[in-house]
């Protein structure tokens, strides 16, 4: 939300203006259960590059089953309620609102940040959302059918955690030895009114070289940063999470060659590749003794001046979007009560 409200449009159209409305899946000008039941109704915001729902489902074997059979009453009756719903094949609707309860959460993910960073799976909160998985499969199959598939769940988040950690590892040392090209300090503000490292999230980064005090995050961009830092961007951001909703919603092929695991493969060794050569660069520029001064272009610009950070350094100086919004919400790490979510 803090790049230019024609960049954000389809952000904000689900996550303000749609978002926990009776309307969004009723329609506000039919407000039919019956509608509200169909799987297409999760499909305006449930989908794309980083929270790829619809198309995991839709290609995957349940998705499958629905879209050949949604059109024939015997096979999926939308004007039952969904406590007495005997589908063919499960609706978005029928696992994640299972019997008509309307928190989503409550048989939503069994993971944190949609399969971008590992759960403890022993911890009470994460044992008992697996637990609630495992409930709404059995339905339809067995108990330990769907516990298998929870452990292939695992183990793809696993290999993704490795890939996603040496990525992340090889821009952190170009950060450490000074020549990630441009560094923080050499663009402009980040969101925070700033000079923090894309991708120091919290307080896994802290120290001097990644800017911010302890807790402070980056902005965790993919624009006018190196390409180093987008490539890991969009290796967790995307493909990491093509690779756990694929696993959830049977959707196997998402996972794999779909840019899921192919796709972190080939953004890990373009990141290498790119660190061989910023390498090999600052070593002939030291020998010859050449001083590289960054372009001026990542600092300004009509674009980037209408973005938060450099608002806030013009109009508010010495501030942060942490002093002028001490205690904004999506910064709050607290989780409910696993009885709630």
């Amino acid at each position: 939300i803090e790049r230019p409200p024609g960049d954000t449009a389809g952000c904000t159209f689900c996550h303000t203006s749609s978002e926990e409305r009776c309307s969004t899946c009723h329609q506000r000008h039919q407000l039919d259960p019956k509608v509200a039941r169909r799987a297409e109704q999760c499909k305006t915001c449930h989908w794309g590059k980083d929270h790829r729902d619809w198309e995991a489902y839709d290609i995957g074997l349940h998705g499958v089953v629905y879209q050949v059979n949604k059109w024939k009453p015997e096979q999926f009756d939308f004007s039952k309620k969904l406590s007495d719903a005997d589908y063919v094949g499960p609706t978005c609707q029928y696992c994640h609102m299972r019997g008509g309860h309307h928190n989503v959460q409550r048989f939503g993910t069994v993971y944190t940040s949609m399969g971008m960073s590992m759960a403890d799976r022993g911890a009470p909160i994460w044992n008992e959302k697996r637990d609630r998985w495992v409930s709404v499969c059995d339905d339809c199959h067995s108990p330990r059918f769907a516990r298998e598939q929870l452990q292939a769940l695992d183990e793809a988040v696993k290999d993704a955690g490795l890939k996603y950690r040496e990525t992340f590892k090889v821009a952190e040392d170009l950060l450490v030895d000074g020549v990630l090209d441009p560094m923080p300090k050499d663009l402009c503000p980040d969101w925070s009114g700033q000079h923090l490292w894309s991708l120091k999230i919290g307080a896994y980064h802290d120290g001097e070289a990644y800017g911010g005090k302890t807790g402070e995050s980056g902005e965790f961009r993919m624009s006018n940063c190196t390409d180093v830092e987008r490539l890991c961007f969009e290796s967790v951001g995307y493909f990491q999470t093509y690779i756990y909703k694929g696993m959830a919603h049977g959707s196997w092929n998402d996972a794999t060659y779909s840019d899921g695991s192919f796709g972190m493969d080939r953004w890990l060794v373009n990141v290498k590749q790119n660190a061989s050569r910023a390498r090999r660069l600052a070593t002939l520029e030291k020998k010859v003794g050449i001083t590289w001064q960054p372009e001026e272009f990542w600092k300004t610009g009509e674009w980037l001046d209408e973005l938060t950070g450099p608002y806030i350094v013009k109009n508010h100086p010495g501030k942060t979007i942490f002093d002028l919004c001490p205690d904004p919400g999506w910064l709050d790490t607290h989780h409910a009560p696993a009885e709630e979510v």
